[in-house]
């Protein structure tokens, strides 16, 4: 493995591979948006992308730089157990493929959320949309903050450049390469970044396995042996978040509520030809995602053997481990190799969201198909630089406020919140047939997060029980407990109609 021998050498060729990488990024931008440049094309790709190269994709914008960073230090403290929620996921693209998709095609949906407009009415379709753009902003924020976090601590800062600069320079770049052909150009983006990032995940633990001596099977055995490492499934204690059974089904409905009632991966998913190449996108998808996580888990193993072989005192901060060691402890190739990945992957979520995020305020919010034809275009270019703005604050609102021990999970908890409300509506539109009051939904919405929020502080006080990510089926559940409250009895219960029909 090549060492470069000035840190300063290792700076300016990150600076190089970002340069380059963006100069890729930007070809496959120009190359996309040739005659492509309306909203057929920025919200749906044209309805023409190919599955395969969807479903590729879309590994690099499920992992972005906080499992990049977050999932290999994981290990030391709960060893596997991830894995339970990992196999949930893969129950819950399933129930995607044949569940979700067949509705969201049948009705023809540029955001998904339409279906509630057709179903329950304008308020709650309005609840929903103002539901994910919460959701997603601030988890696309906290995502991309970890990488112009490290970007900045590692390389920006030592040539003097400010914080929210190095913030203003990663957006204005991927704003750059999204703002003509938005999803179009995305499919064909995340197909690279997710080869990028792949590629340098495996190269990391090639060199970490050289670092420790180890051989492929010398290394499956090493962490085997290991057992507080390796454990994977916790059936013995129900007061653990850890526990099977809650990671498992947690796994599942998170799976739904953040795949399949998110925008931003559904929109990929709509701009396959038709339902059977959008399936086969799901499912081809779902099922490579356990092994790649595993292969994050065993990274962690590996660095966490590292750094007891050589008797380092390993960072507290689970976010910090890779970092720790890629900093300087494993050679400046695999530093390059490690900014080089979570670029790729940070940037995948971060463009992905950035566009769903245009593309469903446009839709559900401004309702942009009715304004003139010729102010759709000019509408949606101002839409898209506002969300980037959004982008813009809010990183700096999380670096002045504060960094959480562990982001990947601080996401999924918010999650739990905000997405909670939105399964429940889903679940009552599908199951149920009457109508509900719907302009009390947004009021049913939003008491739902409170009462969970004091149950759970509640549990924790006085019950020493702490919740898990069923925080997000209790959100659910008390949401369709208040539909059924506004529920009009009165009224006769709708027909099955075709977009109820599975």
């Amino acid at each position: 493995m090549i060492t470069l021998r000035s840190p300063m050498k290792t700076e300016l060729l990150i600076l190089l591979i970002i340069l380059l990488y963006f100069g890729l990024l930007l070809c496959i931008s120009a190359l996309t948006g040739r005659k492509s440049d309306g909203n057929n094309a920025f919200f749906l790709g044209n309805r023409k992308s190919p599955w395969y190269i969807v479903a590729f994709g879309m590994i690099g914008t499920s992992i972005s730089g906080v499992t990049f960073v977050s999932v290999p230090g994981m290990v030391e403290k709960i060893g596997f157990t991830y894995l339970q929620m990992c196999m949930g996921f893969v129950v819950g693209y399933v129930l995607i493929a044949y569940v979700l998709l067949p509705i969201y095609f049948k009705l023809h949906l540029t955001t998904i959320y339409e279906y509630l407009k057709k179903r329950l009415g304008e308020s709650s379709y309005r609840t929903g949309a103002s539901y994910f753009l919460l959701s997603k902003i601030t988890g696309a924020a906290a995502r991309l903050y970890i990488v112009v976090m490290l970007l900045h601590t590692f390389v920006f800062a030592k040539f003097g450049i400010p914080f929210y600069a190095s913030v203003g320079t990663i957006i204005f770049l991927i704003w750059l390469y999204t703002f003509k052909s938005g999803i179009k150009t995305i499919i064909w983006t995340d197909f690279l970044q997710t080869l990028v990032l792949l590629t340098a995940l495996i190269l990391i633990l090639t060199n970490t396995c050289r670092e420790l001596g180890f051989s492929l099977p010398d290394a499956v055995r090493a962490v085997g042996n290991e057992s507080e490492l390796s454990r994977i499934f916790v059936f013995d204690d129900w007061h653990t978040t850890q526990n099977f059974f809650k990671q498992f089904v947690s796994g599942i409905f998170i799976t739904i509520v953040m795949t399949g009632l998110d925008q931003d991966m559904m929109q990929k998913n709509l701009s396959c030809r038709n339902l059977h190449e959008s399936r086969k996108n799901m499912l081809s998808y779902g099922v490579c995602f356990l092994p790649v996580n595993l292969l994050f888990l065993g990274l962690g193993a590996l660095l966490v053997l590292l750094g007891r072989a050589k008797g380092l005192e390993l960072p507290s901060a689970g976010d910090q481990l890779l970092p720790f060691f890629a900093a300087d402890r494993l050679g400046s190739a695999t530093t390059v190799l490690f900014f080089l990945g979570i670029i790729a992957a940070s940037f995948s979520s971060a463009d992905s969201a950035l566009t769903s995020l245009t593309t469903s305020v446009s839709v559900d919010l401004v309702n942009i198909k009715k304004r003139a034809q010729r102010k759709q275009k000019r509408i949606r270019m101002m839409i898209h630089i506002t969300v980037c703005v959004c982008f813009f604050i809010l990183i700096l609102a999380i670096d002045h406020f504060g960094r959480d021990t562990s982001i990947i999970d601080t996401i999924y908890r918010l999650a739990s919140y905000t997405y909670g409300p939105l399964l429940g509506m889903f679940t009552y539109g599908l199951f149920s047939r009457r109508k509900i009051k719907d302009r009390f939904m947004p009021y049913v919405a939003l008491s739902a997060p409170i009462l969970i929020a004091f149950t759970d502080w509640g549990c924790r006080e006085f019950l020493h029980y702490q919740f898990g990510y069923e925080i997000l089926l209790l959100n659910a559940v008390l949401t369709i407990g208040g539909m059924v409250l506004i529920t009009n009895w009165k009224g006769t219960p709708e027909r099955k109609k075709a977009f109820l029909s599975h």
